[in-house]
């Protein structure tokens, strides 16, 4: 019996058509990366283990997938390993190699390696596929790309700024309206420090990162379960009640954190950053955020998360400020920046708003029906000449009925026809078919590629 063919469970196949819309996102998304001077970098899907293992916490650890060491690679290991049934302490034994969990890590390795061929600050964009194994539900796969931009090796919140533009630029041209929201690491490190519990910082951002989701009772409730003191929790009400806009948060947070020396910093560089937004005619909502919280555990300043507004859907953008990813790899104290875009939800809102262009590069825009040997003749100097214009153009291989033809050509929605029979070739013209309002008109080579120019 023929085995059923599939693919494994968190993974996806794409059509032709969805991989004209991903392609769409992804060079929309590579043209605004190269107008800021970034450039690309590619690592191997595969990278050691020991570069990837510890720096994803625990549970990260679990999610890594890992290969098999070639040959045979269970006589190497001992008994006892064996007799113990630790999947921790077998792994090493049997697996060098593991699938990169994500563009991150894979860079800071990429960064140190190469630190002496590079330039600083260094502009890299990235976009490839990670893998996770992770459990396969709706919107969560175990293959998926992410679309990675960086400058590390610089401090300036200039390149915050930068950022912020090509958020803006990127979904200006896919024509998704979005609200940027920002905040900064050391902000929520200053919050800690005026309540007293500096040491339960991650406990108290975890909590508040949910006020919008669960409300503040919850939230509170949260806190108190942490082990956050009730006094605490009393002072940080008013902080999470800040209101107005951006600037009269920013003025707000001066005089509640004026007693922390983090804190202050962290406002600072809020007020620098949203002073060079106010210079740029940016067609994004920015706005100060304060219960953002995402990747506490290297984030060091700013923090960018991007939502869609007219679409119920998490977060398709986010970054921040990291100030020692390289440290790991003994290059310490190289700050950096970024953000990466998830495309898998970016095609998401793209599809629910139907906003993919009806019309692609990537499709053919005309199709010569084929008559047979003597119109092949005649089409085949024409189709050449279209393709030196860049026009997509193609040519039916066989000599079949009309109606399979024009079939052909629908399914694959060819929004143009070319008819060139006995008629055509003794006036040295050509038919040129609108599939979609069905009008023809007779015409020369020459107004043919004009019309499809």
């Amino acid at each position: 019996m023929a085995q059923k063919p599939s693919i494994p469970k968190g993974t996806r196949d794409f059509s032709p058509i969805e991989m004209v819309k991903r392609n769409y996102i992804f060079d929309t998304i590579k043209d605004v990366f190269r107008l800021y001077g970034f450039q690309p970098i590619e690592t191997p899907a595969m990278e050691n283990l020991s570069t990837l293992m510890g720096k994803y916490g625990e549970e990260g650890d679990k999610l890594l997938f890992k290969i098999l060491n070639s040959g045979d690679f269970v006589s190497k290991v001992s008994d006892e390993v064996y007799a113990e049934k630790d999947s921790v302490k077998l792994t090493p034994e049997i697996s060098e190699k593991g699938l990169r969990y994500d563009l991150t890590v894979p860079f800071a390795r990429f960064v140190v390696q190469y630190r002496n061929d590079i330039t600083f600050p260094f502009k890299r964009y990235q976009i490839q596929p990670v893998w996770r194994a992770d459990r396969p539900q709706k919107g969560r796969y175990r293959e998926f790309y992410q679309c990675d931009v960086d400058v590390i090796g610089s401090n300036s919140l200039l390149n915050e700024m930068e950022l912020v533009q090509i958020i803006d630029d990127v979904f200006e041209r896919l024509k998704i309206n979005t609200v940027v929201k920002i905040n900064n690491r050391k902000i929520l490190a200053g919050i800690a420090e005026i309540i007293g519990e500096n040491e339960r910082i991650i406990d108290i951002t975890v909590a508040i990162d949910k006020l919008e989701k669960i409300g503040l009772e919850k939230v509170n409730r949260e806190l108190s379960e942490k082990g956050v003191s009730d006094e605490a929790i009393q002072k940080l009400q008013p902080i999470l009640a800040l209101e107005g806009s951006s600037a009269e948060k920013i003025t707000q947070l001066e005089n509640v954190l004026a007693a922390s020396e983090i804190g202050i910093k962290g406002v600072e560089e809020i007020k620098t950053l949203f002073g060079y937004l106010e210079q740029l005619d940016l067609q994004t909502e920015v706005e100060l955020d304060l219960t953002l919280a995402r990747g506490l555990n290297y984030y060091t300043g700013a923090i960018f998360e991007v939502k869609a507004k007219d679409v119920a859907i998490g977060s398709i953008c986010g970054g921040g400020r990291y100030d020692d990813l390289t440290g790991i790899f003994g290059l310490p104290d190289v700050s950096g920046v970024g953000v990466s875009f998830g495309a898998e939800r970016i095609f998401d809102v793209l599809t629910q708003l139907d906003l993919f262009p009806h019309e692609s590069l990537e499709t053919t825009k005309v199709m010569f029906v084929n008559f047979g040997e003597k119109e092949e003749a005649y089409c085949l100097p024409v189709l050449a000449q279209l393709r030196k214009s860049s026009i997509n153009a193609e040519i039916f291989p066989e000599n079949a009925k009309m109606k399979k033809q024009m079939n052909y050509a629908n399914k694959k929605d060819i929004p143009y026809v070319v008819l060139a029979g006995e008629s055509e070739m003794n006036e040295g013209k050509f038919t040129l078919k609108n599939m979609e309002s069905g009008g023809q008109k007779s015409v020369t080579a020459e107004e043919l590629i004009k019309i499809l120019s």
